[in-house]
């Protein structure tokens, strides 16, 4: 019992680690004990936060654009030349786009669903052999995809391209979780309201409102996504594969 939520000395790659829910869950990680590589496309803002949480463990920055399968390819590769296993993959890259209904057009669906869901999955897909090689049969490999409660309710705004690929995430974990069983285990982290540059506005204009309909009367903090995060990751969630995750204080049942 006293390594069951541990991960120390397990490598991981956050996806969109340099802000927001991927952030919390980088730095939770290198808190925990893991070798962490944190990736996104701006290369500045990577190692920034790479910078930052070497001074609490081992955290690298590896710059990528997700948006693309050559992308995705490129971030694999690199990553290979430095590693020759992957305990944990979290796929938390992402894009949202907000407009009335009437002036949502090609472009407000292709750049959402490229990243979120095609990134999602090209990036799994060219990490396999990495993660199977970090496989055992006590301990799985695993692969933890950040969708959104918005993949579950209506959202509030209208952000039609981003609450339709949260729930093709959602979808695509429990198919790959068929698929990849019993090597690697495939759950998806379902966050409600945190504080991120993607939630700002809608915090902005409705905080107020939301955290009064929400069970817990709260939005959520780093450490409840950080937690989430490393129970997946530990041997504590190793028994758990195809799994949708509401970290939002309840809101889902509610809405």
């Amino acid at each position: 019992m006293t390594d069951l939520f541990s991960i120390a000395g397990k490598t991981a790659l956050v996806t969109g680690g340099s802000r927001g829910i991927g952030r919390m869950i980088a730095g939770g990680f290198v808190e925990a004990g893991a070798k962490v590589y944190v990736s996104s496309r701006r290369a500045d803002a990577c190692e920034a936060v790479a910078a930052e949480l070497s001074e609490v463990g081992v955290c690298t920055a590896l710059p990528a654009d997700l948006s693309t399968e050559s992308g995705c390819r490129e971030l694999a590769e690199e990553l290979t030349r430095r590693e020759d296993r992957l305990d944990v993959l979290v796929n938390n890259a992402g894009n949202t786009w907000g407009a009335p209904l009437e002036e949502f057009d090609d472009a407000a669906w292709d750049r959402v669903l490229s990243l979120n869901v095609k990134g999602v999955f090209h990036t799994t897909k060219f990490l396999l052999p990495l993660l199977d090689a970090a496989a055992t049969d006590d301990d799985p490999a695993r692969v933890v995809n950040i969708g959104s409660i918005d993949g579950i309710h209506v959202p509030m705004l209208e952000t039609y391209s981003y609450a339709a690929s949260k729930a093709a995430v959602h979808q695509l974990t429990r198919h790959l979780a068929r698929k990849l069983a019993p090597r690697i285990t495939v759950n998806a982290i379902a966050p409600g309201p945190f504080e991120s540059k993607m939630m700002a506005a809608t915090l902005e204009a409705f905080g107020a409102q939301i955290v009064a309909g929400a069970p817990m009367k709260r939005i959520g903090r780093p450490d409840d996504m950080a937690g989430a995060a490393i129970y997946l990751a530990s041997r504590a969630g190793a028994y758990l594969t195809g799994v949708i995750l509401p970290v939002d204080g309840g809101i889902a049942t509610v809405g």
